[in-house]
């Protein structure tokens, strides 16, 4: 048995409720996320202009990237189906978004970003590692046993 498959099976023999919840508003924050990022596209294109990367081609389409993986992501997340896959898909976006974007900004004024994006990074890598849970559309029926 290799060790991700030793990870997978301690995670749903030992996988509280309350992370499911947690799971659930993991997937409805990065939906919302998603909504707000596509609603405030003119920010993110003027960011990577005086960034100077790329052409406009690349920047459009790595824009409706990030765009379509927090929307179907935030969504399956929430459900509870492939939730390892979309948390590891979306783990770059939210590095790039910690480590790159919200530093730059004052991280200590009110309603500042980089808390929300920081709870979201944990919440991605903690469920990439722990998987669905028994609140999902693909539970495991020897998990619930």
């Amino acid at each position: 048995m290799n060790v991700l498959t030793k990870i997978q099976n301690w995670g749903n023999r030992h996988h509280p409720k309350w992370l499911d919840y947690f799971r659930i508003i993991l997937g409805l924050v990065l939906i919302w996320k998603g909504i707000a990022f596509a609603s405030n596209l003119h920010a993110f294109t003027n960011m990577m202009k005086d960034a100077m990367l790329g052409v406009a081609v690349s920047i459009s389409l790595l824009a409706h990237i990030i765009i379509v993986l927090h929307i179907i992501g935030g969504l399956l997340i929430a459900v509870g189906s492939h939730t390892r896959l979309f948390c590891l898909l979306n783990l770059p976006i939210l590095v790039v978004a910690v480590f790159f974007v919200n530093l730059r900004a004052n991280i200590f004024s009110p309603y500042a970003e980089f808390w929300v994006s920081v709870i979201v990074l944990i919440g991605l890598i903690c469920f990439l590692i722990e998987g669905n849970g028994v609140l999902s559309v693909e539970r495991d029926k020897k998990a619930v046993v």
